[in-house]
């Protein structure tokens, strides 16, 4: 089709043949006809320019005189519109149609300045306020890579904003919370963020490529601006000029209008202005000058049929899913209806251009719907940050006291902030109002919770000191060489240890390391003095266990105090030597076994024997712990109190049986009441014997 709206070169015609077809009085001569066009020119455009001589002035280099406003029953319809110098004045009512066609023009004359802008549409604008600021660095480094800068300026720069809010909003959070656990410092917040500075690089070097490609395109832009202007004043000359030579004058155009399009971009803000100059002239020259008839209805039918399908096109663009498609696809056939195609015929111009100005304003107006829609939906996202401002707001008012409860509040702040940053764009006026809204929200939760973790920090500073000193004391005695009194100290630094809470994290690996250290550099050598005092142990095991087997084959010679000597000489040898593992403590027993018939064998008395046994007992327990001593006192105690109270009551019974004589009820029960004193008389110097041995202990100890 472009092809086709393309073809618009005018036909050769002959010079002589023109001259024959043109409407001219009888009485003139080619002469005065050629001076009478030059001044119906001149004399026409000061007509028209007293309203806009001053704007003129100030946008072409053209003198007053040549100002390039159509002249009101010649210029089309779409020259007046088009044309934002008469659109600017203030006879101008700029109705909803020609905004449409005004809008449209300005982004041709913006993408003509520069033919990379037109990439932009190839590029989906995506909605950067809900990607990461890792995926917005991603993003950024596809965009600086793109081969036509421009064509990516307007996502680099929503990029861009999108990226700076989320920074500063990271930087406020960081800041607050340096502050919070530094409340004393006179030191500058400082953080390094290494995305931070692949963001800057990139967007460093997004910069350089623009300002290269602005360099080099703005000598370009007014050299062209230059050429154009200067066609333009050709174009004039050729109208003004022509001496009546049609078909010189016709290969003057063809030649003018080859080189206007290849003239290159000029500035937007002189595109319309110089188009309308140069499409001015255009029209000047078939309606102003008296061409040939036939040539120039040629040269307007091709025109017309081009303009037609033109229009044709822009309906079936109506039905187009994808508005923005079709939108850029009307702005190129007004580029070619405008830069492209000639005039057409003066009764049919308005009316075409009018067609064609409707069917735009119709896109537009599908495309303004379409963006109602985007408002629409920025409008929905305005509510849900709203909403979640809101729960923000409430969790900063709420205040817990324990640590589990703040991780639970920060983890619903976090999903909160997350949805805030997924939710995507809100209305644009509102922007700054709703971003420091949800940056205050954040503020409060943080100031809150620091406020907290302020007063866990005090506390932690204190347990601090306390593990500070269990290592230190736990490193006094690691080495020490009294294992029966240290390992019990060892045992109650590390319970108490177990009691302190927690200690700042910078500090509580390093803490936990030394005091590890220390307590298992002292249980290590408690294990090593333990695995030599087994095999002294298990040696004197095997020696009791031989010297057992040889006890149980000595006998008792009948002399009292010599058999009393021999088992006490065994007693004191089995002492001698030493003792044995505890899990081969059964041995003892087995040794007290023995003792036990040879004392029953002893013609001794039962009181002596008892006391040799318990002597024996107690000498049993030699080197091991107190307690074993302490129970048996309070065995002995227990049953002393027994044996008088077994007394007491059998002397209380009696009493009633004191004026019975001979009643051998009377005289059982006083033989119990004497067997029942020698028994406590045993007990007595049992306990006696063993708080003797007890006091032995604790000043051996001392």
């Amino acid at each position: 089709m472009s092809e086709e709206l393309n073809d618009n070169l005018i036909p050769e015609q002959n010079g002589s043949d023109g001259m024959e077809n043109q409407e001219t009085a009888a009485t003139e001569t080619p002469a005065v006809q050629e001076e009478s066009v030059a001044e119906t020119v001149e004399e026409t455009v000061a007509e028209t320019v007293e309203a806009t001589v001053e704007e003129a002035v100030t946008e072409s280099p053209v003198p007053d005189t040549e100002v390039e406003a159509p002249l009101a029953e010649e210029t089309p319809v779409e020259t007046e519109v088009l044309s934002g110098e008469e659109a600017d004045t203030p006879s101008a009512a700029i109705t909803e149609q020609e905004a449409a066609v005004n809008a449209i023009a300005d982004v041709n004359a913006e993408e003509s300045e520069d033919e990379t802008l037109k990439g932009r549409h190839d590029i989906p604008m995506q909605d950067y306020d809900t990607l990461s600021m890792e995926q917005l660095v991603n993003a950024l480094e596809e965009l600086v890579n793109v081969d036509h800068v421009m064509s990516v300026r307007e996502h680099v720069e929503e990029l861009r904003k999108s990226f700076m809010s989320k920074f500063h909003h990271f930087i406020d959070e960081k800041r607050d919370e340096f502050h919070a656990e530094n409340p004393d410092t006179t030191e500058d917040f400082h953080y390094d963020f290494p995305l931070k500075k692949r963001f800057d690089s990139l967007y460093t070097k997004y910069r350089d490529l623009k300002n290269n490609h602005f360099k080099s395109l703005q000598n370009a832009l007014k050299s062209n601006l230059e050429k154009r202007e200067a066609l333009v004043e050709e174009l004039k000359n050729v109208v003004a000029n022509s001496t009546g030579n049609i078909a010189q004058a016709l290969k003057q155009l063809n030649d003018i209008r080859e080189r206007w399009k290849n003239a290159g971009p000029i500035p937007k803000d002189k595109y319309n202005h110089v188009w309308n100059n140069y499409h001015f002239h255009l029209e000047n020259f078939y309606d102003v000058l008296h061409l040939d008839r036939e040539a120039r209805d040629l040269e307007f039918k091709h025109n017309l049929e081009q303009k037609q399908r033109i229009i044709a096109r822009v309906e079936e663009l109506l039905d187009e899913a994808d508005i923005n498609k079709a939108f850029r696809e009307l702005q190129d056939l007004h580029r070619i209806w405008k830069e492209d195609i000639g005039p057409v015929s003066k009764d049919v111009r308005e009316e075409l251009w009018e067609k064609f100005s409707e069917l735009t304003k119709k896109m537009h107006d599908k495309r303004e719907s379409l963006a109602e829609s985007f408002r629409h939906r920025e409008t929905e996202n305005l509510q849900k940050k709203q909403e979640i401002i809101a729960q923000l707001e409430q969790l900063a008012t709420e205040k817990v006291d324990a640590h589990q409860l703040w991780v639970n509040q920060i983890a619903k702040v976090e999903a909160l902030r997350n949805a805030f940053f997924a939710t995507g764009k809100v209305p644009a006026e509102v922007n700054e109002a709703t971003w420091a809204a949800f940056k205050n929200a954040v503020r409060n939760f943080n100031s809150l919770k620091n406020s907290f973790y302020k007063e866990i920090k005090r506390d932690q500073s204190d347990n601090l000191s306390r593990k500070q000193a269990l290592v230190e004391k736990a490193k006094a005695l690691k080495d020490s060489e009294d294992f029966e009194g240290t390992t019990a100290v060892m045992k109650q630094i590390q319970d108490e240890w177990k009691t302190i809470g927690h200690v700042p994290r910078k500090f509580s690996d390093a803490l936990w390391k030394e005091f590890k250290e220390a307590c298992n550099s002292y249980f290590e050598r408690l294990k090593d003095s333990k695995k030599e005092e087994n095999a002294v142990e298990m040696e004197a095991f095997n020696k009791k266990k031989a010297y057992l087997e040889q006890l149980r084959s000595f006998e008792l010679v009948g002399d009292h105090k010599t058999d009393l000597d021999a088992i006490k000489a065994h007693i004191e040898a089995w002492k001698g030597l030493g003792k044995v593992p505890f899990n081969r403590r059964h041995i003892e027993g087995k040794f007290n076994k023995i003792l036990d018939a040879l004392f029953e064998k002893l013609s001794a008395s039962k009181k002596e024997g008892e006391m040799n046994r318990f002597t024996s007992k107690l000498d049993a327990f030699a080197g091991d712990d107190s307690r074993k001593l302490d129970n048996e006192k309070l065995f002995i105690m227990r049953k002393i109190d027994e044996v008088q109270h077994e007394i007491f009551q059998l002397e209380n019974n009696i009493q009633f049986f004191q004026n019975s004589k001979n009643n051998p009820i009377v005289n059982e029960v006083k033989k119990s009441i004497e067997r029942h004193k020698e028994e406590l008389l045993t007990w007595k110097d049992k306990l006696k014997h063993i708080n003797a041995l007890i006091k032995q202990n604790k000043e051996s100890a001392e």
